[in-house]
């Protein structure tokens, strides 16, 4: 689900919504010097910031969005062709925004949590903490059947003995044949998702109330509910039950999808946007049908309840340049923190936190 890939079939490449990702695509002029990103028409891509700003002097909106009536305390603007999509801008403060990186970073990936890594490395503890110290992962070889499945594979992964060093104690017990080693800066920036919650299982893609979970922390369930309001039936509460957080670095794409595993899709999903701009696009429900194209922002909220819940949607890029990322409040921010490593992670990634109800 994480990243399309340019190998897709005849068919695929055809439709509307791949030729808006490969529109929007990061491409690459090589130079002498370096790789330079090829230029980009963004005329097209709605920019919520600047309605909201437009609306505020003005009070006019452009055809097709809507102002949302509900009880939350900043517009909550809606799209007239795409019923149950709603979008918050600067819905977080600064101060909530680098809350979130944090624990985005430090709290969130730690067992029984899983990540992406998990299928191969087996549960890791603390891998921003051993990032910041330039620790390596030694892991014991663990023996796999070619043919055995992912589901097995990770079963066995999770139970292979994986620990950090230093990069000399490393070099010193790698030099056997039990134990291999890599870098924790490799492995975080290789970090693609992590779950919360009830833990989502990618090869049956389903929900799997067996694996081993932690209930969602209380103050990330108190935002999610109070950010879904907008978009829930009347005196219903959402129930935030499970998440995945998805990380992206530089190139790194969202492909095309439906979020189509929950039982009752009248109830939204939650979607916070922390850290470089990025492009979202928000098709219908065939990929033929064409997509819009809209900016999310740091600290920007996007629900997606009822119809909205069957359009693909995907994010086919993120901006890491100091003048695309519109990251500066954040920096300012971070940087009267003692430790500037979430600065350093955060200028050239995005964060996205999507919260769901399961059942």
């Amino acid at each position: 689900m994480y990243a399309a890939t340019d190998n897709a079939s005849e068919d695929l490449e055809r439709t509307a919504f791949r030729k808006a990702e490969k529109k929007y695509k990061i491409y690459y002029d090589n130079t002498k010097k370096k790789k330079q990103p090829r230029p980009v028409d963004l005329s097209e891509v709605v920019d919520f910031k600047a309605i909201l700003e437009f609306y505020n002097q003005n009070g006019e909106l452009p055809a097709g969005v809507f102002i949302h009536q509900s009880n939350f305390d900043r517009p909550v603007f809606g799209l007239k062709s795409r019923p149950g999509f709603y979008f918050i801008p600067c819905a977080l403060r600064i101060e909530e925004q680098c809350h979130w990186i944090v624990e985005s970073l430090m709290n969130f990936p730690q067992p029984p949590n899983r990540t992406n890594h998990n299928a191969i490395y087996g549960p890791i503890q603390d891998l921003f903490a051993a990032a910041k110290e330039k620790s390596r992962l030694l892991v014991e070889n663990v023996q796999l059947p070619k043919d055995t499945s992912l589901k097995n594979s990770s079963e066995q992964a999770d139970q292979s003995a994986a620990f950090w060093r230093s990069s000399e104690e490393s070099d010193e017990i790698s030099r056997g044949d039990k134990c291999k080693s890599v870098l924790a800066s490799v492995l975080l920036r290789k970090l693609r998702w992590s779950t919360l919650g009830l833990q989502f299982d990618w090869s049956k893609r389903s929900y799997n109330v067996s694996l081993p979970h932690k209930k969602i922390p209380d103050d990330l369930c108190c935002l999610a509910k109070k950010l879904a309001g907008p978009a829930m039936p009347l005196d219903e509460e959402f129930h935030p039950e499970a998440a995945i957080v998805n990380y992206f670095a530089l190139g790194d794409m969202l492909g095309g999808h439906l979020d189509d595993m929950e039982k009752d899709w009248s109830k939204p999903i939650v979607s916070i946007s922390l850290g470089c701009k990025a492009i979202f696009l928000l098709g219908g429900k065939s990929r033929e049908d064409p997509p819009l194209a809209m900016f999310l922002r740091s600290g920007d909220a996007v629900l997606m309840a009822g119809e909205a819940r069957e359009c693909y949607h995907g994010v086919p890029r993120i901006f890491t340049d100091k003048e695309t990322a519109e990251i500066s409040p954040l920096e300012l921010q971070l940087s009267k923190e003692d430790d500037d490593s979430f600065l350093e992670y955060i200028r050239s990634s995005r964060i996205n936190i999507n919260i769901r109800q399961v059942f």
